[in-house]
């Protein structure tokens, strides 16, 4: 059967898109191709509306071993559990996807973005979320978009669109970019030794380059797409009960009750303050709809509480544990807190915690990397804990989470920056981050402990690095810069949180992801 192909010229090489030609069954499908890298990628959703309070989307990226012709090195010799580069590539995705879905929409969506073709210089994490972009849009799944994502190099003072694998070892930054066609919604990088001015240089290069790959999409869309179904969106119960309940919590100490400098305190204080106005309303549990309306009214105070969290950072300049803007939590450092370890330190900011610890091994410790790309091995671990203890939780403890690894790939990034070569320094390094209290970026946190670690185990790092996690509140044309956020800073911001770490005179590492909403979606 023939599909019908749609092809943009990006980086000096051919992008084509075919659709209409494989997994018809499914709500969108495309084939994108890229050299000779080659992606299948769909998008479905489920006709019944989801009872769960959040948009319960999943991206999945399944790399096929046959695609560059190797046969799976596991016992069974078929493909297990995502690698970590799958992982990273579905975060990925879905960090540039999630924020154009509809406000109320919360019927399961699941994007799957299979690699079936890699040339091994044509990266395919970059071009899942381009695939994404045009299944969504020609689907019958309401969604924004589209969108693009394209990687920047930097070789010879020269920005590079989507820089090859030989490419990118010459290169001195690897820049992800991804946005709409007036925003850029999603900026993950690591550099070295280039200045702010060369990464925002670099961020404006790929906003403007992916023009053409979003006109494309949005071609793709007004000739094949399907006209987007309607999900029911039940009366906003929230809604109407804010202004009411944002009148008995001002009045019952709801600002004093945010601006307690501990997090367990402030959330027993805004919990107790919550229950006593729920309570107010004599709920009946066993009347028709109870359940209902108390989640509403629990809801509409969150979005009271997260009303004034905002007017207070933006008029009076005050955060929920008193700092302003600019200053950081006080830290607190002990080196080698462990006596049998090669390198230990535990870093605390405020109330992030992490104990950092560092091993070095011969070659043989190295790891094996059974992936699709050229590297067969890798003599750097970062290895990030993140127990539910440390917020003070109790939940299943398993494997590593998706979260554990997209953050421990943040510090990773951060630190190899300024590693030794293993000719100059012949050991294969491993760091372990415990992440003992979190309220506000573990990972940056991470970074710090994980460098006095390799400090105290005598790594001959190139210059010492730190990180720290920065926000962004505003309204219309006001706005304010928070540095070193806390957890509910996150959340209720405008910016997911800004992660930055580098030297004292330059940046090695960060990610930014924006929570850009068009006008008529939340």
């Amino acid at each position: 059967m023939i599909g019908k192909t749609y092809k943009t010229m990006l980086g000096g090489r051919e992008l084509s898109i075919e659709t209409g030609k494989l997994a018809k069954l499914v709500s969108g499908s495309v084939q994108l191709r890229y050299g000779d890298t080659m992606l299948l990628v769909t998008a479905q959703a489920r006709d019944d509306k989801s009872t769960l309070d959040f948009l319960p989307l999943t991206v999945e990226f399944e790399e096929r071993h046959y695609a560059v012709g190797k046969i799976p090195g596991s016992f069974h010799r078929r493909e297990g559990r995502p690698g970590e580069k799958a992982i990273l590539g579905a975060r990925i995705t879905d960090r540039q996807i999630r924020p154009l879905f509809p406000k109320g929409y919360r019927h399961e969506t699941q994007v799957i973005i299979t690699v079936i073709s890699a040339d091994g210089q044509n990266a395919p994490d970059v071009l899942g979320p381009v695939g994404a972009s045009a299944a969504l849009s020609i689907s019958d799944i309401p969604w924004a978009g589209p969108t693009a994502c394209v990687r920047v190099g930097q070789i010879d003072g020269q920005y590079v669109i989507n820089p090859t694998a030989d490419q990118l070892i010459r290169s001195r930054m690897d820049l992800v970019v991804a946005g709409t066609k007036d925003a850029v919604m999603m900026v993950e990088a690591g550099a070295q030794n280039a200045s702010e001015e060369d990464l925002v240089g670099a961020i404006e290069f790929a906003h403007a380059e992916m023009q053409g790959v979003i006109s494309l999409i949005e071609t793709m869309r007004e000739e094949m797409g399907q006209e987007k179904f309607n999900f029911l969106q039940e009366t906003d119960l929230t809604t109407d009960l804010v202004p009411e309940i944002a009148e008995k919590a001002r009045a019952n100490g709801l600002k004093d009750a945010l601006l307690t400098v501990k997090k367990k305190d402030r959330s027993a204080r805004t919990k107790a303050l919550r229950d006593g106005i729920i309570a107010g309303y004599e709920p009946d549990p066993e009347a028709e709809g109870a359940k209902e309306r108390i989640t509403a009214l629990k809801n509409a105070f969150n979005k009271v509480e997260k009303q004034e969290l905002r007017r207070l950072i933006l008029e009076d300049d005050l955060r929920a544990d008193g700092r302003d803007s600019r200053t950081v939590r006080p830290i607190w450092i002990e080196a080698r807190p462990l006596p049998r370890a090669h390198g230990s330190a535990i870093f605390t900011r405020g109330e992030t915690q992490v104990l950092g610890v560092a091993t070095l091994g011969t070659e043989r410790d190295e790891i094996l990397v059974d992936d699709l790309s050229a590297e067969d091995s890798d003599k750097f671990l970062l290895h990030y804990n993140f127990p539910p203890y440390s917020t003070g939780e109790v939940k299943r403890m398993g494997g590593q989470s998706r979260r554990e690894i997209g953050h421990g790939n943040l510090a990773k990034r951060a630190i190899r920056a300024v590693l030794p070569s293993f000719e100059e320094f012949p050991y294969v390094i491993r760091i372990v981050g415990e992440v003992l209290e979190s309220n506000g970026s573990s990972s940056m946190a991470t970074v710090c402990a994980g460098v006095l670690a390799l400090m105290d185990a005598g790594v001959p790092i190139k210059a010492p690095v730190a990180g720290v996690a920065m926000g962004l509140v505003m309204e219309g044309e006001k706005y304010r810069v928070l540095t070193d956020i806390l957890g509910l800073e996150d959340a209720l911001g405008d910016m997911e949180g800004l992660r930055h770490s580098g030297r004292c005179d330059r940046p090695a590492d960060g990610y930014q992801g924006r929570r850009h909403y068009p006008a008529d979606h939340a």
